[in-house]
């Protein structure tokens, strides 16, 4: 126990070592107020190689997934326009939002069960901003303009022909790489062959369409070529809820602060000098602008390039890897490992009960949609032989790719339906029409009555209706009785 306390007390002395004046400021703005551009070093280790790796199949996956196509429709859409959604092949209409949001629910879920294990793990690997960035405009600057110094030494040279070169060149390609991105990102809302149609038929047919492509080209070269890290920064919600869900067990890019404190150079003689030799690789990498060394900041995006810089130079002085590690609170301070804590426990729990529940809706859904009212304005009718009739409007979703014809039956009560035209529901679409549900009188023992209409395709149900049926009241068949009676009695005087 005395030695946990004499860890604690050591941790702390040398994290209160750590510079904290880092906070008064933000590496994008100096001091002047003005945008201060981050040049980057560029990064190389492992783990830059695996991201490198990764970014290929996630931007193949990018750029394939819109021409791929099941049953004629693209394996994702997310048309807001026409309300039509497609995820995995499966066609969701607005009827289905009630499962869109149990899916928002649950991924919400699953952010906070993911950061509060991982931090930003999800940001430096993963997030389409973090691998467009750095792992395509900024290798193609790193072409273009060369390392971190050149591109210094280029933004100080006066506009003479490199510099309108370099830059005009890099403008050129930005720009159309945004324009690619953005025919991309049009084909996942709209689908890839609207796009195509777009391309050929000409601006003139589509104006609408080719503005929103206009607009989301300048987004994608404004946000890469001038906002960079910003986005991160100040735009991006995901890196406040850091301060909200992030505890002392959270695995994070981090600094070990007990390791490397107090820094100097290997030929200062200092006093229990750590490892850290104040190089500042680390810092020179970070495509934030942030010095990881002053311990976990909104800025990081757990992008690793710091810990492959620092693993670098423990390989040159003979020092172990892991100065900078992705490690938590508790494991730095304290080395101890990785708990499954209480909130973890409980994140999961909820997170399978959601994740059960969406599955269950998933399963359950139905191909059609229906929803029958009786006509407004209308009374029910009298019919011979002692019928009545209600007239009622039925409105069918078919969420199919196919052309379904349906029937409908009565299913708790003896009658017949007569339907006005003949229900053949096109596929992807809407259709409404009119019917009548015609009902012996003598059924009917109140004035409404709740009756269920099943609804037919070749002869499997698919769903089944609750409706109200109209009827005359008791009281209104008694005075209908009482006249009928009299005007027997009065025949018979006769």
């Amino acid at each position: 126990m005395e030695n946990l306390k004499d860890s604690e007390t050591i941790a702390q002395y040398k994290k209160d070592l750590l510079d904290q004046s880092f906070r008064d400021s933000v590496a994008t703005i100096s001091k002047e107020g003005n945008r201060n551009y981050i040049m980057p070093q560029k990064p190389k280790g492992k783990l830059y190689n695996l991201r490198t790796y990764f970014s290929y199949f996630y931007l193949i996956l990018f750029f394939t997934l819109p021409f791929i196509k099941v049953e004629g429709e693209p394996l994702f859409l997310l048309n807001v326009l026409e309300r039509k959604f497609i995820l995995f092949g499966k066609i969701f209409w607005p009827q289905d939002f009630f499962i869109f949001a149990i899916g928002l629910l649950t991924f919400l879920v699953f952010v906070i069960l993911f950061t509060v294990a991982f931090g930003r793990l999800f940001c430096g690997w993963a997030c389409p901003q973090t691998i467009f960035m750095e792992m395509v405009f900024r290798k193609i600057e790193y072409w273009i303009e060369g390392n971190a110094q050149q591109q210094k030494r280029l933004k100080e040279l006066p506009w003479n022909q490199e510099k309108i070169l370099k830059r005009g060149g890099k403008i050129i390609i930005f720009f159309l790489l945004s324009f690619l991105i953005a025919n991309f990102f049009l084909g996942y809302m709209i689908g890839i062959d609207e796009v195509g149609v777009l391309i050929k038929e000409g601006i003139p047919a589509h104006f609408g369409t080719f503005s929103s492509l206009v607009i989301f080209t300048f987004v994608f070269f404004f946000v890469y070529y001038w906002f960079r890290e910003q986005v991160c920064i100040i735009v991006c919600p995901y890196g406040r809820l850091q301060g909200v869900l992030l505890d002392k067990n959270s695995i994070l890019v981090a600094y070990d602060y007990v390791r490397g404190e107090p820094r100097g150079k290997a030929s200062e003689a200092i006093e229990n000098k750590g490892d850290c030799v104040n190089c500042h690789a680390c810092t020179r990498v970070c495509p934030t602008g942030i010095d990881i060394r002053n311990g976990t900041q909104l800025e990081c995006v757990n992008c690793t390039a710091c810990i492959d810089a620092c693993d670098e130079i423990m390989d040159h002085i003979g020092k172990p890897q892991g100065l900078i590690r992705y490690a938590s609170e508790n494991n730095v301070a304290l080395h101890e490992k990785v708990k499954f804590t209480w909130r973890l426990k409980l994140y999961s729990v909820v997170l399978t009960l959601l994740a059960c529940f969406l599955a269950v809706l998933l399963i359950t859904r139905s191909d059609v949609s229906a929803r029958i009212l009786r006509t407004p304005g209308q009374m029910y009718q009298k019919r011979e032989h002692n019928q009545i009739s209600n007239l009622y409007n039925i409105k069918l979703v078919n969420k199919t790719r196919t052309l379904i014809h349906m029937d409908l039956k009565l299913e708790n009560i003896d009658g017949k339906i007569e339907m006005i035209n003949q229900v053949n529901v096109p596929k992807e679409s809407y259709f409404q029409t009119s019917f009548f549900v015609v009902i012996n009188e003598s059924q009917l023992h109140e004035r409404k009555t709740k009756i269920k209409i099943g609804i037919y395709e070749e002869g499997k149900k698919l769903e089944t209706v609750n409706a109200t049926f109209l009827g005359p009241s008791n009281e209104h068949k008694r005075e209908e009785h009482e006249v009928k009676d009299n005007h027997i009695k009065e025949h018979q005087n006769k």
